[in-house]
C-alpha cells in the first residue's frame, strides 16, 4: 500500500532521510520510531506530497506521489503533530468545516459525523468548544476530521504526544478498529510501549531504518544480548563496563542497570564473575527479556559506535 524506494531527502548539506527502503502492507499498522531529528516527519511529508524526495520515489497504492499528487491525497488522511483545529469552534463545527473542505455534504455528512462521534465517544461533547477540550479529546477531534473523507491510509505523526495514558489507550483502541476494518495505518511515535502495539516496527536513526520487524521478533532476536545488574554501586559498575570491549552499553533502568553485550551467547554467570573479580562483589547479573526500549537504545549505541569507527 505504501512504498519508499531508495528515498533520500536533503536540505542543503543536511541529509534528513537517507536511502529509505520501506513497504507497508494493506491493512497493516506500521510504527516508525526514532529520536527527534531521525527523519520520521520528513518521511511522512514526502508520503503526503508536501515535499518531494531529492532522490528515489514514493508510491501509494501503486501511484507515484509526485506524478499523481491529487489522486494520492484523496486516499490519505494525514494528522500532523499540530493539527489545525479552531479553538473557538465547537467539536461539530470543526467537523463541518473539514467536511466542507472535503466536499462532503447532505446525508453522507450526517452519517459520517454520527459514526465518528460514536466511535470516539465524543458525541456528548459535540457542542463544546475545541479550546476547552482535554488533550486527549483534541486528538480524537483531529482524528475525526482526518477521517471524514474515508481515506484508505491513515498517516499519524506522533498523535498521542503529551496525551494522558488513558486517552492514549482509547486512541489506540480506535486505531485497532480502523485497521480491522481494512485501513492501513502508518504512525510515528515517541512512546515505545505504543510501538509494541504495531504489527511491525521500523527503528529510524539519522535518516535510516536500522532495524525492522515485528515487535516480538525484534525482542526475541535481541534477548541473548541483554542482562540486568543489581548493585548498590551501579554508577561505578556502569563506568567500568563502558571500558570493556565486549560491552555495547550499560544504561540505568530504575534501581537496575541494563547491560547490552556486543555478541550473543555470553552467560550471566561469567559476567557476574568478571564484576566480582573487578571488586564489585555484590553485583547480581540475570538475563532478561528485552523491551523495545532496550533494543532501541542498544541499536542506537551500536550504530553510533560503527559510525565512529
Amino acid at each position: 500500500m505504501i512504498r519508499f524506494g531508495q528515498v533520500t531527502r536533503k536540505f542543503g548539506s543536511l541529509v534528513a532521510v537517507d536511502r529509505l527502503d520501506l513497504e507497508v502492507a494493506d491493512g497493516e499498522i506500521f510504527g516508525l520510531v526514532g529520536p527527534d531529528g531521525a527523519g520520521k516527519t520528513t518521511s511522512l511529508r514526502m508520503l503526503c506530497g508536501l515535499i518531494d524526495p531529492t532522490e528515489g520515489s514514493v508510491t501509494v497504492n501503486g501511484l507515484e506521489v509526485k506524478q499523481h499528487a491529487d489522486e494520492v491525497k484523496d486516499q490519505l488522511g494525514y494528522m500532523a503533530q499540530r493539527f489545525g483545529l479552531y479553538g473557538d469552534l465547537s467539536v461539530e463545527e470543526n467537523m463541518d468545516f473539514y467536511a466542507d473542505l472535503f466536499g462532503i455534504v447532505g446525508e453522507q455528512r450526517s452519517q459520517l459525523k454520527g459514526e465518528l462521534l460514536e466511535m470516539t465517544r465524543m458525541a456528548p461533547f459535540r457542542d463544546r468548544a475545541a479550546a476547552k477540550l482535554s488533550g486527549g479529546m483534541k486528538q480524537k477531534l483531529a482524528l475525526m476530521c482526518t477521517l471524514l473523507h474515508r481515506p484508505k491510509i491513515l498517516v499519524l505523526d506522533e498523535p498521542t504526544n503529551g496525551v494522558d495514558p488513558v486517552s492514549r489507550r482509547d486512541f489506540w483502541t480506535i486505531l485497532y478498529r480502523l485497521a480491522k476494518e481494512g485501513m492501513t495505518v502508518l504512525v510515528t511515535t515517541a512512546y515505545l510501549d505504543e510501538a509494541e502495539r504495531c504489527d511491525r516496527v521500523g527503528l529510524m536513526h539519522r535518516g535510516r531504518i536500522i532495524q525492522l520487524d515485528t515487535p516480538q521478533r525484534l525482542r526475541d532476536d535481541f534477548a541473548p544480548y541483554t542482562f540486568s545488574i543489581r548493585s548498590d554501586r551501579g554508577r561505578e559498575i556502569r563506568g567500568w563496563l563502558h571500558g570493556q570491549p565486549d560491552v555495547l552499553s550499560a544504561e540505568p533502568a530504575g534501581a537496575l542497570l541494563h547491560l547490552y553485550m556486543q555478541q550473543p551467547g555470553v552467560a550471566a554467570g561469567s559476567i557476574e564473575q568478571r564484576l566480582h573479580a573487578a571488586g564489585f562483589g555484590d553485583a547480581e547479573v540475570k538475563p532478561i527479556v528485552p523491551a523495545l526500549e532496550d533494543l532501541f537504545i542498544a541499536r542506537i549505541r551500536q550504530q553510533e559506535r560503527h559510525e565512529r569507527n
